[in-house]
Parts: structure tokens; C-alpha cells; sequence
């Protein structure tokens, strides 16, 4: 709620922007494309924040206490490289430009091009894959069982949905305006089919791990 003289004006505070100049509190109410496109940067700079934050906490750590390896953060670094960054940052950047290049109103209006630099719209869907490419040459990763990898991206691409659907429940607008284009039933097509890929690509990344650092990469088995 924001006080105005003797009014007080009920507001919906992630809609609002609050910035002083001079003597005076300007507001700015945020349109609803613009809180899809922050939403969309929030998630997906986030995972990469995450893992590139554990990946340095892991690097400081070996070296103040002289390891080569500290178990937990560095089986934490690989499980959420491998089942989450790598797939999802390749899937981002893959569909992102697939779309782009055919029809950019679907994915990224050039309306969005007042509101965020061009920079950061290449921060968001471009650079991701060069540096999930660079972390698979440089660094080894320990693959997960193949049935606990994909569950954990399965729920990583439920929860992404159902956030979507959220989004759209309350603000009316979606993420991507390509989502508006399609049928419930099409959505549901369009949701699983991503999944499929994701997949794919999951098992990709899997592949190139071996083939850059070999049988000591392989996904870990069960102790019988």
C-alpha cells in the first residue's frame, strides 16, 4: 500500500518500482510483458548463479584446505552440472534461437528490445552454452545412476511449468508469447515433447563427458 497525501493506494508490490529523485518518491507501475521477461531472466540466471557459485565454493575450499576433491560440495558441483545446467542451459539456448531465427515475435518481441539491452537478452539465452561447454571440456563430472538423473530433471522441468502456469494465472501474460499460440492440448504436446528433448540432450552431455575424459566419467553403479 502506498500513501498519497491523505490516500492510501492499495498496490501489487512485485509490480511496482520505487526510485528517489531528489526530494520526491516516484512509482512506477511495472507492465505485465516486462514482469515475464524479469521472470524469465530470474529463471534462467538463477541455476546458472547456483552451480557457478558451488563450483567456486568447491575451488576456494581445496585450496584452503589443500584437497584435490571435497566430497560432498564436489558430488553436489557434478549432480547439479550434469542434470541440470548442462541440459536446461542447452535446451534454453537450442528452442530460444530455433524460434528466434523463424519467427522472433514468438519467443523474444522486438517490443523487449526498449525494455532490456541486448546484452543481457544474449546473457540469458546465448552465453549459457558456451559456458556449460567450456565446464564439460575443462572439468571432469561424475554422471549420476541414468534413472536418478533424469528424475531429478524431470521434476526440475515440472516445477518449471507449473511456475510458467503460475505466472500466466496471475499476471495474464506468458513467459514466452509463443505459449498463447497454442491449445491446452497443444501446450501439453509442446511441454513434453521439450521434456523429450531434454532428454536427449541430457544423454548427449552424458556422452561427450565420456568421450572427453573416459571410463572413469561413467555414471556410478550400485554396489551389489
Amino acid at each position: 500500500m502506498i500513501v498519497v497525501g491523505n490516500r492510501a493506494i492499495p498496490v501489487e508490490t512485485n509490480k511496482v518500482r520505487l526510485s528517489l529523485k531528489k526530494n520526491s518518491l516516484q512509482v512506477n507501475i511495472l507492465p505485465d510483458r516486462q514482469l515475464a521477461g524479469t521472470e524469465r531472466w530470474l529463471h534462467h540466471q538463477l541455476l546458472q548463479a547456483i552451480f557457478f557459485g558451488v563450483a567456486c565454493l568447491e575451488d576456494v575450499l581445496k585450496r584452503t584446505k589443500g584437497k584435490k576433491d571435497i566430497k560432498f560440495v564436489t558430488a553436489f558441483r557434478d549432480l547439479l552440472f550434469t542434470t541440470l545446467a548442462f541440459p536446461i542451459s542447452t535446451f534454453v539456448f537450442l528452442s530460444f534461437w530455433i524460434l528466434f531465427l523463424y519467427d522472433r515475435e514468438l519467443v523474444y518481441p522486438k517490443a523487449l528490445d526498449n525494455i532490456f539491452p541486448v546484452w543481457l537478452n544474449h546473457g540469458m539465452h546465448t552465453f549459457i552454452l558456451p559456458f556449460s561447454l567450456v565446464e564439460v571440456i575443462l572439468r571432469p563430472h561424475h554422471y549420476p545412476l541414468r534413472k536418478k538423473g533424469l528424475t531429478l530433471l524431470a521434476a526440475a522441468c515440472l516445477a518449471y511449468v507449473s511456475r510458467v502456469l503460475w505466472i500466466y494465472s496471475e499476471t495474464g501474460t506468458w513467459v514466452y508469447p509463443v505459449f498463447a499460440k497454442l491449445s491446452p492440448g497443444g501446450l501439453a504436446a509442446f511441454f513434453s515433447l521439450s521434456y523429450i528433448f531434454t532428454i536427449g540432450i541430457y544423454l548427449f552431455g552424458e556422452k561427450l563427458n565420456h568421450w572427453k575424459w573416459g571410463d572413469t566419467m561413467q555414471p556410478r553403479k550400485k554396489r551389489k
